[in-house]
């Protein structure tokens, strides 16, 4: 007899659709939205989905909560940041800088896991939000070296320079696409969306590996996954290295568009609340939820005050609504939209809309 693969549930047909369509506009974006704070969303969204996905690897697939994702974020940041600012804008800087980056989140992650996957989980949380902490301060305070509360400004490659020509006309003059300049900034942005673009198909193929599957065998019975004969330290310890390596990485990559890299822009835990909510809105353990996740979250913090602005306006004259909608307001807001979807979708939008009409079955 011959064996028919299932047909995926409608909704998850929904949310690779979804996916696909977010990015295909994040690939067109700079000539779908042609302002600069446009393309500055794009490129965040873009990091972001590649950090929120290597967060997923942990807490969604292995079960492993930690608060010392932005600290290997910061470390590859820095790492660029410090080599750009020593050697000047370079290839062999950038490369130097995230190999350095790379190697200090390595040996921390190692480190980490080794002593204290074996405790209980909100332990080893209590132990990576202390190494967080420890790695905030020392940036701020080895001022010689990463510039402190201040932090660091240098040059990104030439390529990068807004004034390159990527293409000139007759005249000497930098050709366009659709309006759009083909300089160095495009260039910049294609290589934030081309690396974020690796890196999550890395993610993807790695979770459905039969890697993917000793981590859920993890995530769901730590003891009889053991008991089977798989060595749960040692491929804790290696997702949680896996995922520090891609975080550092997604740092390096994040430096070289913002050409700054300061405390709290790398390694401020706010840059910690914003990942967990990503993964909670988007859905733990789908990977997918990521890019829906980040997307919500990241318009949600640069375009919901812009909203709540023009609705307050449009209510000027009714009695306590615009004052109710005040652009200051914009975090109580968000807060309320949290709750709402965490009420409507209590696995994550992926998680919940991927398991309908499939019976509740299993996630990716």
């Amino acid at each position: 007899m011959t064996q028919t693969t299932p047909a995926l549930p409608k909704g998850a047909l929904f949310i690779k659709a979804t996916v696909l369509l977010i990015g295909a506009v994040l690939l067109f974006a700079p000539f779908l939205f042609q302002d600069t704070r446009s393309l500055e969303v794009a490129a965040r969204i873009c990091i972001f989905v590649v950090l929120v996905a290597s967060y997923d690897l942990l807490i969604g697939y292995t079960g492993i909560v930690s608060f010392a994702h932005t600290m290997f974020f910061g470390f590859g940041a820095y790492g660029a940041a410090i080599a750009l600012k020593q050697m000047g804008p370079g290839w062999d800087a950038v490369l130097l800088g995230a190999l350095a980056g790379l190697a200090v989140s390595i040996v921390i992650a190692i480190a980490i896991g080794l002593l204290s996957l074996r405790v209980k989980a909100i332990f080893f949380a209590m132990i990576t939000l202390a190494a967080a902490s420890v790695a905030l301060v020392l940036a701020s305070q080895l001022s010689g070296l990463t510039g402190g509360e201040d932090g660091i400004t240098y040059r990104a490659p030439d390529l990068f320079k807004t004034a390159t020509k990527l293409a000139v006309d007759e005249d000497g003059k930098v050709l366009r696409i659709m309006g759009v300049k083909l300089n160095g900034k495009l260039a910049a942005y294609y290589f934030v969306f081309a690396t974020s673009l690796v890196l999550f198909i890395f993610c993807l193929r790695m979770v459905a590996s039969p890697l993917g599957t000793v981590l859920k065998a993890i995530r769901e019975n730590e003891a009889r996954a053991e008991a089977i004969g798989y060595r749960v330290v040692a491929y804790r310890t290696f997702v949680f290295c896996i995922s520090a390596v891609i975080a550092s990485l997604a740092g390096t990559i994040y430096a070289v568009w913002l050409k700054y890299t300061g405390p709290d822009t790398a390694l401020s835990f706010t840059i910690m609340i914003d990942i967990l909510l990503m993964v909670v809105i988007g859905g733990m353990g789908t990977m997918y939820g990521a890019v829906i996740g980040a997307v919500l979250l990241v318009i949600a913090q640069y375009y919901l005050r812009d909203l709540m602005g023009l609705a307050s306006d449009a209510m000027t004259g009714l009695p306590l609504l615009p004052e109710l909608f005040a652009p200051d307001r914009w975090m109580l807001w968000l807060g309320i939209i949290f709750i709402l979807l965490v009420y409507f979708f209590p696995k994550g939008i992926a998680g919940t809309l991927w398991t309908k009409g499939a019976g509740g079955g299993a996630r990716p």
